[in-house]
């Protein structure tokens, strides 16, 4: 047994129940709901500074729920199982049986924002993105935790100090811990670009923050894959994995977006997109 490292055998399940009726209450969705919550707050307040529909926040959220479960959903079993969920399709409706992918999740916010802000006038869609991902930074956060409390998405074995011992795996020796890796990483990224909001007092150049964050985010996601183990058997022998693959585009995406932001004239309205 490795007593230098951190022994992690921490339960899935906060607490459970079989009578009157069955009932298990999960990290995972708490921490789930807890980014929606929170992401909601955040967002609210930016709506009220910047003079935007209250009413408009409680739809905002349903999109986003919506459009990150069944994108994340999509993703996985599209990128990493399509075989398997296209020969079985009825496999995709079981989503308590797990399978997220967080590059599904952020197409399908992609694709839900745009569809909600085709009923709102007064709002951009680059303006409502640079909003979105500070609440989805922290979301990120919450994400990758649960995914520390399940013991999945693990790394790769690690002679490190701070190595996590993943005892419900049955294993004795420790692994990076990706999970938190990422974890921390989204937070970081949560109060840079919350306090940049506070400081540029809302006058974001469009596009910015979401460029700033899309390099952010799937920069690390390429540097932090090469501490995991491989999703799935096809990934072996890959000279890059498929989160690593589908990351290339996003970061190219920021890139464009964060030169475009600053090439924008100053003290001038901006084109809706």
């Amino acid at each position: 047994m490795d007593l230098t490292a951190i022994h992690w055998g921490v339960t899935p399940e906060i607490f459970s129940m079989e009578e009157p009726f069955k009932l298990a209450v999960r990290w995972y969705g708490l921490l789930f709901a807890t980014g929606f919550i929170v992401g909601q707050y955040v967002m609210a307040g930016f709506f009220k500074r910047e003079g935007k529909r209250a009413e408009d926040i409680d739809e905002l959220l349903l999109y986003m729920v919506f459009s990150t479960i069944l994108g994340a959903r999509l993703g996985h079993c599209l990128f990493y199982q399509p075989d398997f969920y296209l020969s079985n399709p009825i496999e995709i409706l079981k989503i308590w049986e797990g399978g997220l992918a967080s590059h599904g999740g952020a197409i399908g916010i992609l694709l839900g924002l745009y569809l909600y802000i085709r009923k709102k006038p007064d709002q951009t869609y680059l303006w409502l993105l640079d909003r979105v991902v500070i609440a989805t930074a922290f979301g990120g956060f919450c994400i990758r935790l649960g995914n520390l409390m399940n013991s999945e998405i693990v790394g790769l074995p690690t002679d490190l100090p701070w190595g996590f011992v993943f005892e419900r795996l049955g294993e004795d020796f420790a692994r990076h811990p990706a999970q938190l890796y990422e974890s921390l990483s989204c937070l970081l990224l949560f109060f840079m670009l919350y306090f940049g909001y506070q400081k540029l007092k809302g006058n974001i150049p469009e596009g910015q923050f979401f460029g700033i964050f899309l390099i952010y985010v799937f920069s690390l996601r390429i540097v932090y894959e090469t501490l995991k183990e491989n999703q799935v058997a096809f990934e072996e022998g890959m000279v890059m994995n498929m989160g690593q693959i589908l990351s290339i585009p996003m970061v190219l995406g920021g890139i464009f977006l964060l030169v475009r932001s600053f090439q924008q004239p100053k003290n001038t309205p901006n084109k809706k997109l």
